[in-house]
């Protein structure tokens, strides 16, 4: 078997050597034209047996690839300063500047929608509710959690006391608004702990256990606050008796 694999493939290069041994000027012996010799020869190499080992498609675009790969590299550590540790060099500090931009700007997130910046979620939940699971991420040092929990608590407590109307879609800082009106002692606390709800919720910056304290001292305040009179109820003290002769 191995002498007969032999012999063809000796076969090609026979006749390949036939041919070569025309002559320039015709002398010589002849047994076999140029052009047929080599049309013999390719019919013979362009049998399967010849090509069993050779790389099959996927192989062959993976060499193409890392062929090209290589090129572009060998061509950029041609055109760096230093030659390939130039290279590695300005990759390395592409690297870091990107980790630093990162770091930098934080979490990438897409802007708040009009539904996904709503306080509450379709889940109707009582005051009561939402500071019991404020209380239970507070005590698992859940910080986050435990800010926007306690401040669903801390509205819907007004809703329920009739300071604020119940509003599907109400977003931190309108109720912060609205009840600022309402409490006007207690406006700019309002105010920060909505900038501390946006910043937990939209910013994706973790708040601390100090957050959550401010927050829930300010939600025990307002549940023992009263509301100020409407300014058309409050009549001036000179007025007030003035009739009296």
């Amino acid at each position: 078997m191995t002498g007969s694999l032999a012999d063809a493939a000796l076969r090609p290069v026979a006749a390949l050597h036939r041919a070569a041994l025309t002559s320039a000027d015709g002398d010589g012996p002849v047994t076999t034209p140029r052009l047929p010799a080599r049309e013999d020869a390719e019919r013979e190499l362009s049998k399967p047996r010849y090509h069993e080992n050779d790389p099959n498609l996927l192989q062959r675009i993976i060499e193409w690839v890392w062929d090209r790969i290589s090129s572009l590299l060998d061509a950029a550590s041609g055109a760096t300063p230093g030659g390939p540790t130039g290279l590695i060099a300005v990759i390395a500090v592409l690297v870091l500047l990107a980790l630093a931009l990162r770091l930098r700007l934080g979490k990438l997130r897409a802007q708040p929608t009009s539904d996904t910046s709503a306080l509450f979620d379709n889940r109707p939940r009582t005051a009561a509710d939402h500071r019991a699971s404020s209380e239970a991420h507070a005590s698992e040092a859940r910080w986050s959690e435990a800010v926007q929990e306690r401040m669903r608590a801390l509205v819907r407590s007004l809703e329920e006391r009739a300071l604020l109307d119940p509003r599907p879609g109400r977003t931190a800082d309108e109720a912060a608004d609205e009840a600022g009106l309402a409490l006007p002692e207690h406006a700019d606390a309002l105010q920060a702990a909505a900038h501390s709800f946006d910043e937990v919720t939209y910013a994706d910056r973790p708040a601390d256990e100090a957050a959550y304290l401010r927050l829930r001292d300010l939600d025990t305040a307002l549940r023992r606050a009263t509301p100020a009179a409407p300014a058309n109820d409050r009549e001036p003290a000179a007025s007030r008796g003035g009739g009296r002769s």
